[in-house]
C-alpha cells in the first residue's frame, strides 16, 4: 500500500472537520455524505473513497475530534496541582466546548450511537482519551492526602468524565441546574482541600475513620 499523499491526508482532514461541523450545526439525521462533502467542500465520491461508508467516516470524525480537544488542553491539564483546581479547569474547558458547539457535538454522537454501529466504540474511544488525562490528574493531585489510599484514581475519573457528560447534556435543558452540579463539585473539592490542610494527627485520625468506615 503506498504512503498516503500530502493533498489525500488535507482531503481526509477537510472531511474529519467536515463531518464534526454538520453534526454539530445540522445533527445526525441530516447527516450525509452530500451534506458532509459540502461543508468540507470536496467532491461526495470522496466520503466514500477515503472512509468505505459514512457511518466509518463519522467514527473516524469522533476520534479525530476528541484528539484535538485533548491536545488543546493536555498542557493545561499537566499544570494542575490540586483537585480544587482541576474543578475550576473542568469549569473552562465546559465552557470553551460549550461556546465552540463541541457540547452539541458530543449530543448528537451520543444520540446517533444507537442507529449506527460504529459512533458507540468511536465515542467511547474518545471518552477514553479525556479520562486518561483526568486520571493522570487526579493520580498526581491525591497523592499525600488523607483520602490518597481510599480512592481509584481510575475509576474516579471515570465518575469525573461521565459526571461532566452528564453536565454538558443537562444544561441545555436546564442551566440552573447544571450550574447547581458544577457547585456541588466545587464544594467537594474544597473539602477536599480542607483535609489537606489539617495536621499530621488530624490528617492520621481521618485516615483511621476512613478505614474503619471501609471495613
Amino acid at each position: 500500500m503506498s504512503p498516503e499523499t500530502p493533498k489525500a491526508r488535507e482531503t481526509r482532514t477537510k472531511l474529519l472537520e467536515g463531518a464534526l461541523r454538520t453534526l454539530a450545526e445540522q445533527g445526525i439525521a441530516k447527516t450525509s455524505a452530500r451534506t458532509v462533502a459540502a461543508a468540507a467542500g470536496v467532491n461526495q465520491a470522496l466520503v466514500f473513497y477515503h472512509f468505505g461508508t459514512v457511518d466509518e467516516l463519522l467514527a473516524a470524525a469522533c476520534r479525530y475530534g476528541a484528539q484535538q480537544a485533548v491536545d488543546r488542553y493536555r498542557e493545561r491539564l499537566a499544570a494542575v496541582t490540586s483537585l480544587s483546581e482541576l474543578l475550576a479547569v473542568g469549569r473552562e474547558i465546559h465552557a470553551s466546548e460549550r461556546d465552540g458547539g463541541h457540547v452539541a457535538l458530543l449530543g448528537q454522537l451520543l444520540a446517533g450511537a444507537p442507529t449506527h454501529a460504529a459512533l458507540g466504540p468511536a465515542t467511547a474511544a474518545g471518552l477514553r482519551l479525556w479520562i486518561a488525562e483526568i486520571e493522570q490528574v487526579l493520580t498526581r493531585v491525591l497523592v499525600g492526602t488523607p483520602v490518597a489510599e481510599f480512592v481509584d484514581p481510575a475509576g474516579l475519573a471515570r465518575a469525573v468524565a461521565a459526571s461532566f457528560v452528564g453536565i454538558e447534556l443537562y444544561e441545555g435543558a436546564d442551566a440552573q441546574g447544571a450550574e447547581a452540579a458544577l457547585a456541588a463539585l466545587d464544594q467537594l473539592a474544597v473539602l477536599v482541600a480542607a483535609l489537606e490542610e489539617l495536621g499530621p494527627v488530624a490528617q492520621r485520625a481521618v485516615r483511621h475513620r476512613l478505614r474503619r468506615a471501609g471495613r
